[in-house]
């Protein structure tokens, strides 16, 4: 690990003024995942500016109906708290099936959004990775890919993100407050949060220098009836995911009125269904309709040599995950 200065801001303020001040600063919350990246020499920030303990560790009731999660909020209290398992089991559950909960206990909410992708050669620094060394050129293109992107991949990077927390986040329709250097907030709609990779791999979301997350908006619930997140891993536990499927529907005369889907390990952020949920709207839950709806929404993928099976393994999941979140009484 490179040499690095530790800066323990002591508020909000302090935090935004020395990120500003340093363009390789980088803010350590929980550093489940920034710490191991510096150990591996991928990320080499010449200094820390500690937020885990600024004033943003509540869950609190917002102005739409829902609920707003602190940014410095662990993991692990976010997914077992009382309000979060009841009005948004989706999130809950989704956040549950991650890492192992010594990890969920120092991860952050906002750090989760920022954790980067797990793409082999993006981690081994002798190899060409886009993302890592711009203009160095991606391995994984015509590499092993077994575990990369079907959707919105470029010639430059096909790396996947690798949260499941954001995947419940997008099918929920979350949105995500900023505070920049200049001391202005803003509001990011979750799918607009992550950026695809285009000819700059090495921006994974739409934060612009020094902006700190400080809450995640999370919308009325609406699919605390009728959720589940559906996990493809190679193993049972502390894997990521192959592919996972984020579903929720809300169901009212027997029909969908609403649905929220999205999927991990298929893209370089959590792909949100369009398709899909319009298509799922004013629709019976049955099989037919929810094996339609999953031919709908792998129309756009396009499988890399050594990931051709997660077509046919998304649309089982998606059907998997829709079937199981009809069926599911809260």
């Amino acid at each position: 690990m490179r040499p690095f200065t530790y800066t323990g801001a002591k508020n909000t303020a302090e935090a935004l003024q020395a990120a500003s001040s340093n363009a390789n600063a980088h803010y350590l919350g929980g550093g489940t995942n920034l710490i191991d990246l510096m150990k591996e020499d991928v990320e080499r920030p010449d200094e820390l500016i500690e937020v885990a303990s600024l004033d943003y560790k509540k869950i609190t009731s917002n102005e739409n109906g829902g609920l707003t999660l602190g940014g410095m909020l662990n993991n692990s209290e976010t997914a077992n708290h009382r309000d979060i398992r009841t009005h948004y089991p989706l999130l809950s559950m989704a956040m549950l099936s991650a890492a192992t909960g010594q990890l969920r206990n120092m991860a952050t909410n906002g750090g989760n959004l920022l954790q980067r992708t797990r793409c082999p050669y993006f981690y081994e620094t002798s190899m060409p990775c886009n993302k890592r060394v711009p203009g160095t050129g991606c391995g994984a293109i015509k590499g092993m890919n077994a575990l990369h992107a079907i959707f919105g991949w470029s010639e430059d990077c096909v790396a996947v993100h690798p949260s499941d927390m954001c995947v419940a986040l997008a099918a929920i329709g979350a949105k995500v407050e900023v505070r920049h250097p200049n001391g202005s907030s803003r509001m990011v709609e979750f799918t607009d949060f992550h950026r695809l990779p285009g000819d700059r791999p090495e921006k994974d979301s739409n934060l612009l220098p020094g902006e700190l997350i400080t809450g995640i908006h999370l919308p009325k619930p609406i699919f605390s009836a009728h959720y589940y997140y559906l996990k493809v891993r190679e193993r049972s536990s502390y894997a990521f995911a192959l592919v996972s499927v984020a579903a929720g529907l809300q169901i009212q005369g027997g029909m969908i009125t609403k649905a929220g889907l999205a999927m991990g390990g298929v893209a370089h952020k959590p792909w949100k269904l369009v398709q899909a949920e319009n298509y799922l709207a004013g629709k019976m839950p049955n099989q037919a309709n929810f094996e339609a709806a999953s031919e709908l929404a792998m129309n756009e993928a396009r499988p890399l040599e050594g990931n051709k099976y997660k077509v046919e393994m998304g649309k089982k999941s998606i059907v998997s995950a829709l079937t199981q979140a009809y069926e599911r009484k809260a």
